[in-house]
């Protein structure tokens, strides 16, 4: 089973980015800043928040929908906000996105905030609103389940120390997972957390077992060359001792957004 965990950055680098998407074919696909803009038909919309412009694809959820056919889609949105397209201003919802393929059957799921609620006015104010997405599959071929589960963490325009909301929020991720985890069975959690290595994040997920791949196996960065700070950690994929992994790699070439995906097989 193939899993790719990617902050899609609004789709900004686009045709690598879907062209990648449709090449690797993931089983299971977590996406973290993926755009839906229902009542719009531009390709390209702008975000603009304290002097910074970004433009976004108008409707990235779709456009990676169409290169997996063979997937099950869900949006997870956080926020509907202001985008414009030119002078014209467009609502827009931004959020997580998480592909399936058919062949593995979602047999438990959750959905739920991990840090403020959702917006339907609005980005809202800095830390701004975020959610985690979790499943449970089932895998015919190989007779086993398995519990994956993504987030993005909240962005603190102070920096990416540890705060007292930052614990409630993996506190928050912690008990959704074990809403629908089973038993012991496989656990994979990943996501750009908006963490540095040693966050207490860690301390309170290895409650669950779960050990980071990208710091064990001595990856030290996982953005790329859009990205021009420091502080180079962000995303990570945690597992339990359950999960055999058979390859891992935080990828470096193509590039498809400012963050690195995070790609791991397991069995």
């Amino acid at each position: 089973m193939r899993i790719v965990s990617l902050n899609a950055w609004g789709g900004r680098v686009h045709a690598p980015l879907i062209r990648y998407l449709a090449e690797i074919d993931p089983d299971v696909l977590c996406l973290q800043e993926v755009t839906r803009t229902a009542a719009s038909r531009a390709n390209w919309l702008v975000y603009r928040d304290r002097g910074l412009e970004l433009p976004q694809r108008a409707n990235l959820f779709d456009e990676i929908a169409a290169v997996l056919p063979g997937h099950d889609g869900f949006f997870c949105p956080t926020a509907r906000g202001e985008l414009l397209d030119g002078e014209d201003v467009v609502l827009s919802e931004f959020g997580l996105a998480t592909f399936v393929r058919k062949s593995l059957p979602v047999i438990g799921q959750a959905l739920d905030f991990v840090h403020g609620s959702f917006s339907a006015d609005g980005w809202g104010a800095h830390p701004r609103a975020r959610n985690a997405h979790c499943l449970r599959l089932m895998s015919y071929a190989d007779s086993f389940t398995i519990t994956i589960a993504h987030m993005h963490g909240l962005r603190d325009l102070a920096g990416k120390e540890d705060t007292p909301a930052r614990r409630a929020q993996v506190e928050a991720l912690v008990s959704l997972v074990e809403r629908v985890r089973r038993d012991n069975e496989r656990l994979i959690v990943c996501g750009d957390f908006n963490v540095l290595p040693g966050s207490e994040t860690f301390e309170v997920l290895g409650k669950l077992w779960l050990t980071d791949l990208v710091t064990s196996r001595g990856f030290t960065d996982t953005r790329t060359s859009y990205y021009e700070k420091e502080n180079r950690f962000a995303d990570y994929m945690l597992v339990t001792p359950e999960v055999k992994v058979n390859r891992f790699d935080v990828v470096e070439e193509p590039e498809v957004s400012d963050h690195r995906a995070l790609l791991v097989e397991v069995g």
